[in-house]
């Protein structure tokens, strides 16, 4: 356990998922993880690098899994969150008789997961997969500024933003979002950083 008082907030926040996050944690926490406060949430890392955290949902509460396109399923419980996902699997979950039912299988993910970060496992990913927007691609050429920051970007920033702006279906609402884009590039940031 954590003494952050924002992770402790997060498990006693009023929700649908309460009792199943808090059942999750303590899968999580039985193993050798730390836990720390990122994105607005507890995250569970090993060796210093991130290895799972946790959602509630709509629909579900979620152990996710930063590199479980590495993991050995089995029991075929992860899935894509995604199609756009290309390394992250999550396992949702709907009730606490799933989670006690389905304990050893997550422990056992879990503890692979560990195990890869301790072997320094990556996920082999192509360098860029998407087009840019036509968009994107002409402001970039225009702004070297926005060039160079674009250039800085982590691959998955990158292509968070090309997705995000190129699936737009009309040009304007392609150029309204790189417009409210562009500063959270310049300032190196992802779609879902703060």
């Amino acid at each position: 356990m954590t003494d952050d008082p924002r992770i402790e907030a997060f498990f006693s926040a009023e929700g649908p998922w309460r009792a199943e996050l808090r059942a999750l944690r303590q899968l999580l926490l039985a193993e050798p993880l730390d836990e720390v406060f990122k994105w607005r949430g507890p995250v569970y890392t090993a060796q210093g690098r991130n290895v799972a955290t946790l959602w509630g949902l709509k629909e579900a509460c979620t152990l996710s899994f930063f590199k479980g396109v590495l993991l050995d399923d089995p029991q075929g419980l992860l899935e894509a969150p995604g199609e756009a996902s290309r390394s992250v699997r999550v396992v949702k979950l709907r009730s606490l008789a799933e989670i006690e039912a389905k304990a050893d299988a997550l422990a056992a993910l879990i503890r692979q997961a560990i195990d890869d970060e301790r072997a320094g496992r990556r996920v082999d990913l192509p360098p860029d997969d998407f087009d840019l927007p036509e968009e994107l691609a002409e402001r970039l050429a225009a702004d070297p500024d926005l060039a160079a920051a674009w250039e800085a970007l982590t691959p998955g920033r990158r292509r968070g933003w090309a997705l995000q702006i190129g699936r737009a279906k009309a040009s304007a609402t392609r150029l309204r979002r790189l417009e409210a884009a562009a500063p959270r590039i310049l300032a190196g940031k992802g779609m879902h950083d703060r």
